[in-house]
């Protein structure tokens, strides 16, 4: 499978390692500067860019029938209109906040114990996240799922708010501490006890194998897709 890689920074690297591991070849390396490129030399676009660039790669992924699996957080206000492009161009995209295998499990533990909460007004729930200082965005992708998730299943909570409290607002502190490849935390505290439960990343290593196996199983295949798609979740 021939992979072109939009954005080439710590991320893209390690994908890279892990796709040539798998017997796949790595026949484009963009990054943010580089404009003349072909894109359709390649059979799928793995994109790991910033968030402004994000929307501009998917869109000249679809525009050309090259299946595009997004990893970048940061760029989800144009999240509707990669979806309709993808549906009118008849293409394949997979946007995923995290392709971590770990993390998708925690995402569904996370719905399960939000369920549990909800009727527990004792207890207020709160969501912290810590990331490497070359992260741009804050919250990260990652947490916003899991607030997003949260609020569904939780009859109080109307938004989230990054460092605010509040009446019906869910709170999202994050941390930027260098070398931290990821870790989110949910706590909900009563005055009695805390239920908390907690994903750490120790390493790229489980984002970009992710990454590469969606790459893998959106080949050949037309629509939206999430990773509960490729899992099997």
């Amino acid at each position: 499978m021939n992979i072109a890689l939009l954005g080439y920074g710590k991320m893209g690297q390690t994908i890279e390692k892990i796709a040539l591991k798998r017997g796949h070849n790595i026949v484009l390396k963009i990054d943010k500067d580089d404009h003349d490129y072909d894109i359709t030399k390649a059979d799928v676009a793995i994109d790991f860019s910033i968030p402004d660039v994000a929307f501009k790669n998917i869109s000249l992924c679809l525009n050309n029938n090259v299946p595009v699996v997004s990893g970048t957080t940061g760029w989800l206000h144009d999240f509707d209109n990669a979806v309709a492009l993808c549906n009118e161009k008849q293409g394949a995209f997979i946007y995923a906040s995290n392709f971590s295998l770990g993390v998708n499990i925690f995402f569904e533990l996370n719905k399960t114990l939000a369920k549990m909460m909800r009727q527990l007004d004792q207890y207020q729930v709160s969501l912290e996240e810590t990331h490497h200082t070359q992260k741009l965005d804050a919250p990260s992708g990652t947490a916003i799922s899991l607030a997003q998730d949260i609020i569904a299943h939780n009859t109080n909570l109307r938004e989230w708010k990054l460092h605010e409290t509040g009446d019906h607002i869910l709170p999202i502190t994050s941390k930027r501490i260098n070398e931290v490849p990821g870790t989110h935390t949910i706590a909900y505290k009563s005055d009695v006890d805390t239920i908390s439960i907690e994903h750490v990343a120790h390493n790229r290593q489980g984002f970009a194998a992710g990454a590469v196996i969606a790459a893998e199983w959106i080949l050949g295949k037309t629509g939206v897709f999430t990773m509960k798609d490729v899992l099997g979740i």
